[in-house]
């Protein structure tokens, strides 16, 4: 009949063995495997990028683009980059990424509170779960 004795599940006492079509049986084992990956999520992370002297309406500006991300149910990497001297300015860029935080309460919460890297001050927020209706 030209099918194959497979063992299933050998830890098993006695072994679980099958007589199957084996080109069939790795067949589905990769289309189930393909459709778990589908349904894994998938985390998208967004960069925003601040400088330590950032305007009232640029900042209003990159807040409404994290409230969208937020929403799409992206994370956030919301950073301050100090080029020059501008590093001396590293209590306005904390700051200025603890307000940031604060006003996006609602949507995400802070997964990584500021932390200087080099030139780049870096906060990471992500969405809050969403309920399923």
């Amino acid at each position: 009949m030209e099918l194959d004795l497979v063992e299933i599940s050998p830890k098993a006492d006695p072994p679980v063995c099958r007589i199957i079509d084996y080109q069939k049986f790795l067949y589905q084992q990769k289309k189930k495997q393909k459709e778990i990956k589908a349904k894994a999520v998938k985390i998208v992370v967004k960069e925003i990028r601040f400088g330590p002297n950032t305007d009232e309406h640029d900042f209003q500006f990159k807040l409404n683009h994290a409230k969208k991300f937020l929403n799409d149910g992206c994370k956030i990497k919301a950073y301050v980059f100090f080029k020059g001297r501008t590093i001396l300015f590293k209590e306005k860029g904390e700051i200025l990424l603890l307000r940031f935080a604060q006003e996006l309460e609602e949507l995400g919460k802070v997964e990584q509170l500021p932390r200087l890297e080099g030139k780049r001050m870096i906060m990471l927020i992500s969405p809050k779960a969403q309920k399923k209706q």
